[in-house]
């Protein structure tokens, strides 16, 4: 074997390495939480037998599952609104706006930190004078997820022809007949992807709605964080492990749907 060939044999084996290496810092920990969920002792840390038990006790009445029902409802709430305004924004943008800067001002607060995103709305309450609450936290939630589905949009909308929408124009039909029957159809796989990263993310923001919430609408991560604070419990691990579980399907389904748009081109 020649030295080139070594060499990129030994590159190759290196960046296996590396990946598998990165893979067990990441997925390691959270294996650990999963696969002691099915512990039957209170132990963190000790396997003391397979057990339910603890999933029953996470999901009975209680502060867990009184922040997981506010939980969903901040998720479905702000993702409904983003669905709706993510769409306008991209459809907006991608028509009527020039250059790269709307886009990126569209799908800026994406990537803004969180903690800047809730001090900015925390103090929007605070001049206005308006209580925070559940809705406060909608809102919040919303802010970031808009932006989400205005990106995916944004990709599926660059990889449509325009041809489509000229022929129903041309063959009599009205901008709203156009829009119901020709572009939304083609957006729906988009708005999909969109709406369940938005979800995903909603799932597990803690920042946002720790400055957003009040004591009457605590979220699932919130009565988690004060939970943890005196030791990591059981049903924790056990809310943890479907939390992963629901989180990781819905990626998996928006992945599957935002890749083959990002990369289509046009026909």
């Amino acid at each position: 074997m020649s030295a080139p060939s070594m060499s990129k044999t030994g590159s190759k084996v290196l960046s296996r390495i590396a990946l598998a290496l990165l893979y067990i810092f990441l997925y390691v920990p959270i294996i650990v939480v999963i696969v002691m969920s099915f512990n039957s002792g209170r132990s963190v840390l000790r396997w003391e037998g397979f057990s339910l038990d603890w999933y029953v006790k996470a999901f009975s009445p209680g502060p867990l599952m009184s922040g997981l029902q506010v939980t969903l409802i901040v998720a479905l709430a702000s993702t409904a609104i983003a669905v709706v305004l993510g769409t306008m924004l991209a459809i907006g943008v991608h028509r009527y706006a020039r250059g790269p800067l709307a886009r990126s001002l569209a799908t800026l607060p994406a990537f803004i930190p969180d903690i800047l995103l809730g001090i900015g709305i925390l103090s929007m309450f605070g001049l206005a004078k308006a209580a925070i609450g559940l809705h406060s936290v909608i809102l919040a939630h919303a802010s970031f997820e808009i932006a989400i589905v205005a990106a995916v949009l944004l990709a599926r909308l660059g990889s449509m022809e325009k041809s489509l929408e000229e022929a129903s124009t041309n063959l009599g039909a009205s901008g709203t007949t156009t829009f119901m029957r020709v572009v939304l159809p083609q957006l729906a796989p988009a708005i999909v992807a969109g709406a369940a990263l938005g979800f995903t993310l909603s799932l597990d923001e803690f920042l946002m709605a720790f400055f957003t919430t009040s004591t009457n609408s605590q979220t699932l991560p919130i009565q988690i964080y004060s939970m943890v604070r005196f030791g990591v419990t059981p049903e924790v691990n056990a809310l943890a492990a479907v939390m992963f579980v629901v989180s990781l399907g819905a990626v998996l389904l928006a992945q599957r749907i935002v890749m083959p748009l990002m990369f289509r081109r046009k026909p």
